[in-house]
């Protein structure tokens, strides 16, 4: 997807996702997550936004593919 912001706004942005210790986009997907749930908008089966950091080692199994197979597409 792409956003389009004054940059000014998204120098801003920085700076407070930063302070968080929040990338930009995830900064942006928190204030997005806040206002639609504070609007009563915010889909009810949406997925908890993922802590910072690596997922845990039980996190990682269950987002292997069913296959166990991990990045061999497009391999010859």
């Amino acid at each position: 997807m792409l956003l389009r912001l004054d940059p000014l706004v998204h120098d801003a942005l920085s700076r407070w996702a930063a302070e968080e210790l929040r990338s930009a986009n995830a900064q942006i997907e928190f204030l997005l997550r806040k206002a639609l749930a504070e609007a009563g908008r915010l889909p009810r089966n949406v997925g908890a936004i993922r802590r910072p950091g690596r997922p845990a080692a039980s996190e990682e199994r269950q987002e292997e593919p069913r296959d166990g197979k991990r990045g061999t597409e497009g391999r010859g």
